[in-house]
């Protein structure tokens, strides 16, 4: 059999759970708003961001920073940020964070992390994060990353062959769904995750027709060059989640296997900041 018990069997089978379910108990977790979108009368946003968001830098650098909303075709506005890092930048990201971060926590981050690999950071909050309509659901995770996909490719003219597709943790889900539709220059999954059954039973061997996250059944049509980023120890998604996931990629190239990292530390790495610039200025150059 597939590893779970009798009980979690029989609770599967008499009342599974629908994948919203899943979803919502392994990966929904957004943060009270630390920033707020506010538009002039020419329509114009302004991103100003709370003490909360603890940002990094000068004020000046905050000039970098674009936010503004589009709407996805599930008919909710989500907030969007473009990170100005590096004017010599060939590659944008298209950064999916995590499940308890809003753009405003993300800033400092994406600041630091685009000037350090000389790539251009463009973001989003998934609906029903930060200043993002709507709630959170798998449904509206892939319909956000479309819209955002959609917004960067028309608002800054950016070729998919110039965009690096970048999601951790409940973000590689919908990156891996993105990316199993569109080719683009690149992938990095970061931490990511199988499916939401295997998460919560580890033993779980196949997909169910009610499982959330499907991760692993969607990336082996990943047809773009392929980093897999993971800490050995992770507590949250077992690293095993990343090895299986690396073995499914047709285009993967070598992984980043974190020795002693957990699921939020692994930047904190000298070696994840080193394969980065590696795999960006080097094996995507040539």
């Amino acid at each position: 059999m597939n590893g779970l018990s009798f009980s979690e069997l029989c609770c599967l089978f008499c009342c599974p759970p629908c994948p919203n379910r899943i979803a919502a108990k392994l990966a929904f977790l957004p943060p009270e708003p630390t920033y707020e979108f506010s538009s002039d009368e020419n329509g114009k946003c302004t991103y100003t961001l709370a003490e909360r968001a603890e940002w990094q830098y000068s004020d000046r650098d905050k000039e970098k920073l674009e936010g503004f909303f589009t709407r996805t075709s599930r008919g909710n506005k989500i907030a969007c940020l473009y990170v100005r890092c590096s004017p010599t930048a060939k590659f944008t990201i298209l950064f999916s964070h995590g499940n308890a971060v809003d753009l405003g926590q993300m800033s400092s981050f994406y600041l630091g992390l685009g000037s350090r690999i000389n790539c251009n950071i463009f973001s989003y909050d998934y609906s029903g994060y930060g200043v993002s309509e709507g709630k959170p659901s798998e449904k509206n995770l892939y319909a956000d990353i479309d819209a955002a996909w959609q917004a960067l490719r028309t608002r800054y003219g950016i070729s998919p062959e110039n965009i690096i597709l970048y999601g951790q943790s409940i973000g590689t889900v919908p990156t891996v769904d993105l990316a199993a539709r569109y080719e683009v220059g690149a992938v990095i999954l970061h931490s990511p995750l199988m499916s939401g059954m295997r998460v919560a039973f580890p033993n779980t061997k196949r997909t169910w027709f009610f499982d959330a996250f499907p991760s692993i059944d969607k990336v082996s049509k990943v047809m773009s060059p392929t980093l897999v980023i993971h800490g050995t120890e992770d507590e949250v998604i077992d690293f095993s989640h990343g090895l299986t996931i690396f073995e499914k990629c047709p285009r993967a190239v070598e992984p980043l296997w974190v020795e002693g990292a957990g699921h939020n530390d692994v930047e904190l790495y000298n070696v994840y900041l080193e394969r980065l610039k590696q795999f960006v200025s080097v094996e995507l150059i040539n």
